[in-house]
């Protein structure tokens, strides 16, 4: 009887391993892509059902073309623009959720960094883009100016009501550093809700990922350094990374470089030319904190995330002399790496 009973186990474990087998090996990498946000937004779904992961990322691309409707400040015809329209009038305005929840979450990290993460800098946005493509820096009068209409604490939440106002004149709203993660968030919760584990979604230097593809220990992600050149590769899962820096966006005038991200405390375009990762959880925690840590530098930014486990920062940098540096908490020190 004991012969019979390991020749059943035997053939029970084979049947196991061979079903098994087959249902990783069926699961295919499919893969998608839409302009969103003024960037290509791609979504990479495992599934062994082509159909349904078309499905699903069609879903997740109209979900994020929602919340670009609701966030753009591009868009006049925005809940983001409306509201901003509103600035100075005394009167508040019933947001969305989603909105609501972004602005929240920029408002609380403008309070820890003192204002350098500011969803109120638009009016100073606007003016530095407006010089990006004159290819002049703006006078030092339209600086002050925009800046002074700006300042995370007078924007006004009301989490009972759901409402929001701005109670200075000329305030404008700008989400660039946040509105993308929170979209990633999204995008790929809605995935995971219709079934699928092993995803990536990313926008503009921004990834999320769930479950490693299969078979693997990871989905390996390349990190760029200051002369967009890959300096080396990671591996990641259930977490995202978010990129922030002026490798693409920047202005050059009278020898000096600009970027394209503002200092909020000051309304000037930052100078220092800095390249930060930051790895979290969440994709919108990511986008933001990478964003800040650009604006206040090496040693604030370690201290900024100081205490945190779960979160991984490299800061690349050029010193006085020219030469990139490199700075990084204990958590990015740890991190898996791929062996080149």
């Amino acid at each position: 009887m004991s012969d019979v009973m390991n020749l059943f186990r035997y053939f029970l474990f084979s049947f196991f391993l061979f079903y098994s087998g087959t249902y990783v090996s069926a699961q295919k990498k499919h893969e998608f892509s839409r302009p969103l946000m003024g960037m290509a937004f791609r979504i990479v779904i495992y599934s062994e059902n082509s159909s349904l992961a078309s499905k699903g990322a069609k879903s997740a691309f109209d979900k994020v073309a929602i919340l670009n409707k609701i966030m753009s400040d591009y868009d006049s015809t925005s809940e983001l623009s409306r509201l901003s329209n509103l600035a100075g009038s005394g009167k508040a305005a019933r947001i969305s959720d989603s909105l609501f929840q972004v602005l929240q979450a920029g408002q609380l990290l403008g309070g820890r960094t003192d204002g350098a993460f500011d969803v109120t800098s638009g009016a100073s946005t606007r003016l530095w883009r407006q010089a990006r493509r004159l290819k002049r820096v703006p006078p030092e009068d339209a600086i002050k100016i925009a800046n002074n209409s700006s300042g995370y604490r007078y924007l006004k939440l009301d989490k009972s009501l759901k409402t929001a106002e701005l109670l200075k004149d000329g305030m404008r709203l700008d989400l660039g550093g946040i509105a993308k993660g929170f979209a990633l968030d999204e995008a790929f919760k809605l995935l995971i809700s219709k079934g699928f584990s092993k995803v990536l979604v990313s926008a503009g230097g921004d990834i999320l990922v769930g479950e490693p593809p299969p078979g693997k220990q990871g989905w390996k992600i390349a990190l760029l350094g200051l002369g967009d050149s890959v300096t080396e590769y990671i591996f990641l899962k259930n977490c995202a990374v978010a990129t922030s820096g002026d490798l693409f966006q920047f202005l050059e005038f009278g020898g000096k470089r600009y970027s394209h991200i503002i200092d909020p405390r000051t309304g000037a375009a930052i100078s220092e030319q800095r390249l930060v990762h930051v790895l979290a959880p969440k994709a919108m925690q990511a986008d933001s904190l990478a964003t800040a840590i650009s604006v206040i530098g090496q040693k604030d930014g370690l201290r900024l995330v100081a205490g945190d486990k779960r979160l991984a920062v490299r800061i690349a940098f050029r010193n006085k002399s020219g030469q990139v540096k490199k700075k990084s908490n204990q958590a990015f020190k740890a991190w898996p790496r791929v062996d080149e």
